[in-house]
């Protein structure tokens, strides 16, 4: 593998190839893996099978156009991107606290890209080349496609086309929009004129220039003074984000029209093996070596995407306002001569990692009517109870995934994305259940339960945690069936809006009664584009408008958060201030707890000097000896939780459990 079975990366690249001229220069704010998991890969080996030559200019330097010039101009377009992921949560936690790593730059070096890159990318691309059309596109530029709360800025940002100055915008997946684009640029037609393409967005002067059936939305004007206003559009834009019924969506901005043309229809099955046929090197371009590679590349080396979109549509996540709602998948053949490629490789050993997706157990829509009617308008597939014309059947999924494990060289194929479970349990058979646990997970299978609290689960678009539970009893009782030690790994989200602290001691408690201590936790993050995002700015559920409670004080997310890994020494402090807040009191739980036998002193354990601190010390009572209390009264063990308020309930296990 040489850099010639790349992208040309620069003009000396171009020239050893003979280029003299290119046609679309292809920015990126990750570094240049080759691998169709990643979008500047995808992008420009399809307009390479088109004919066109492309270059990339990944990571370029942002003070100055230095790199940009030295590519030299492109014939056709540059196109612009931040990479796999938006460039503010590749650089900061949602604590806004600054990441020290990047797993998408060479080295996991941090700091390869600006904030907001695809408007720093675009503003240099437009000085660099004033008279070559920039179009952008991407995650960061689909979600923030029109005006959108930002919260790093902690305010209501404008249309990244508006402050990007790009030409045209590309969301979703966008192979289609692109390669129309292309043969349109390549007949000299001007950018201006290339406005009735689906899956684009543009700025224009008059609303008149919109080529679709469409609605118009509220103002930047208007969502930026008033949040119902924002939540009404929020609204607005997830419905019609639907290639069969959706419309166009206009909103006015500072005296301009955005104007954000429907989805692309999802790739075929015979244009998605296309695709996934193309010659990618699926490796990072060896002039990262030195720096030691890009360490993204460990996650998908040997995995295989097998499908794309998800009728789940979890409120928290960006795939249904991305990929869109519509699944489609790979043919077998496809995903079969992929695999036989991996087992080529000189680093396979035997495992295909995941046969996956954004829900690896999606192959096929939800159901007959969504190809001819679209999604449903305003209702959810599966939550918080599933559609009776829910269509449910794993048995396509699990021939492919046979067919893999029988190839030669292949000893396990494993499923290492996100089950959905809920949908799991809707399956009657319980053929895929079984294989899954006998075949399929390598010790642990990831799940997305988020919460135990239905009212918070409601608000996340997820299914009642009776759902989890029986599916976790399941699991338990297959793997006891077939011999296996496996283990659920949950994903849980601390600080979603509508989870008070109270809601997270129950999960705290819940965790705790499970033996569960979870490694990892994500507080929420609120990324653009996403209906919970809505509800952390406005407080108001979009869809019903009715009011929300947001968790929006550091101070409180920071213990919701340690609540859920309460058995780490550094979220001591912030784990007692909860259950005091929450509880009316360590004192009225400590008189509602029992003691220790034999003495009401300080318990053993990871807490043991709060215990001191908080316990009434005593001496050692003889056997049979009475609490004070009202005279002639016996005294009674105390009864935990039962003895205290409905208020200071959720709380009393955990402090127990604390103090054991």
């Amino acid at each position: 593998m040489t850099a010639f079975d790349f992208l040309p990366v620069s003009r000396e690249d171009m020239r050893a190839r003979d280029w003299y001229y290119y046609d679309f220069l292809i920015v990126t704010g990750d570094a240049y893996v080759d691998h169709p998991s990643f979008g500047t890969a995808v992008i420009g080996r399809v307009l390479e099978a088109d004919g066109y030559r492309v270059a990339i200019l990944a990571q370029p330097r942002w003070k100055d156009t230095r790199d940009f010039e030295a590519m030299g101009a492109p014939r056709y377009a540059v196109l612009i991107n931040a990479g796999n992921l938006d460039s503010m949560v590749a650089h900061y936690t949602a604590a806004k606290k600054r990441r020290s790593e990047d797993f998408y730059s060479p080295g996991k070096k941090a700091g390869r890209r600006p904030d907001r890159a695809v408007t720093v990318y675009s503003k240099l691309a437009r000085q660099a080349f004033p008279d070559v059309p920039v179009i952008i596109g991407g995650l960061e530029a689909s979600l923030r496609r029109f005006a959108h709360y930002d919260y790093w800025a902690d305010r209501v940002m404008p249309p990244i086309l508006a402050d990007s100055g790009a030409d045209l915008l590309v969301y979703g997946m966008g192979e289609k929009a692109t390669r129309e684009i292309a043969r349109r640029l390549a007949r000299k037609e001007p950018i201006a004129s290339i406005t009735d393409v689906r899956g684009t967005a543009f700025m224009s002067e008059s609303r008149d220039k919109c080529r679709f059936e469409a609605v118009e939305c509220p103002s930047f004007e208007d969502v930026s003074a008033d949040k119902r206003r924002y939540a009404e559009a929020c609204m607005i834009q997830y419905d019609e984000h639907d290639p069969v019924r959706g419309r166009a969506v206009i909103q006015k901005c500072m005296g301009k029209y955005l104007i954000v043309n429907p989805p692309q229809p999802p790739l075929t099955t015979e244009e998605f093996d296309r695709v996934s046929a193309l010659p990618y090197q699926r490796a990072p371009h060896p002039m990262y070596e030195k720096e030691g590679g890009v360490p993204a590349i460990s996650e998908v080396q040997f995995s295989i995407i097998h499908n794309r979109g998800c009728f789940g549509a979890c409120h928290f996540c960006a795939l249904a306002f991305h990929q869109g709602r519509m699944v489609t998948s790979r043919s077998h053949e496809s995903v079969l001569r992929e695999a036989e490629m991996l087992t080529k490789h000189p680093d396979f050993k035997g495992y295909i990692h995941d046969v996956g997706g954004p829900t690896a157990n999606f192959r096929r829509p939800s159901c007959p009517g969504q190809l001819k009617n679209g999604m449903c308008r305003g209702r959810s597939c599966l939550a918080p109870t599933p559609c009776l014309r829910l269509d449910v059947d794993h048995t396509d999924y699990l021939k492919l995934l046979r067919k893999i494990a029988a190839l030669p060289g292949v000893k396990k194929v494993f499923i290492r994305s996100g089950i959905r479970f809920d949908y799991l349990m809707l399956d009657k058979s319980g053929e895929f259940f079984a294989d899954l646990v006998k075949n399929h997970i390598s010790g642990q299978l990831k799940v997305a339960p988020e919460h135990c609290v239905d009212e918070v689960l409601e608000l996340m678009g997820k299914p009642r945690h009776e759902v989890y539970v029986r599916f976790e009893e399941k699991f338990k009782r297959l793997n006891e069936r077939y011999g296996k030690r496996q283990y659920l790994v949950p994903y849980l989200i601390s600080g979603h809006p509508g989870s008070t602290l109270h809601d997270a001691v129950r999960l705290a408690e819940y965790l705790n009664r499970r033996g569960v201590q979870p490694e990892q936790v994500q507080d929420f993050y609120p990324t653009p584009g996403t209906i919970s995002t809505c509800m952390y700015y406005t407080g108001l559920d979009p869809r019903t408008m009715e009011p929300v409670y947001v968790a929006r004080d550091p101070l409180e997310k920071a213990m919701q958060r340690a609540l859920l890994q309460w058995k780490k020494p550094e979220n001591r402090e912030l784990v007692l201030r909860a259950l005091k807040e929450t509880t009316g009191g360590l004192n009225r739980l400590r008189k509602a707890l029992p003691d220790p036998p034999g003495c009401a002193g300080a318990r053993k354990g990871l807490f043991a000097e709060d215990a001191e601190r908080l316990r009434p010390q005593c001496k050692k009572r003889p056997e049979g000896a009475r609490r004070s209390g009202r005279k002639g009264q016996k005294n009674q063990p105390a009864q935990g939780a039962e003895k205290i308020t409905q208020k200071g309930r959720h709380g009393a296990a955990l402090f127990a459990a604390i103090f054991e």
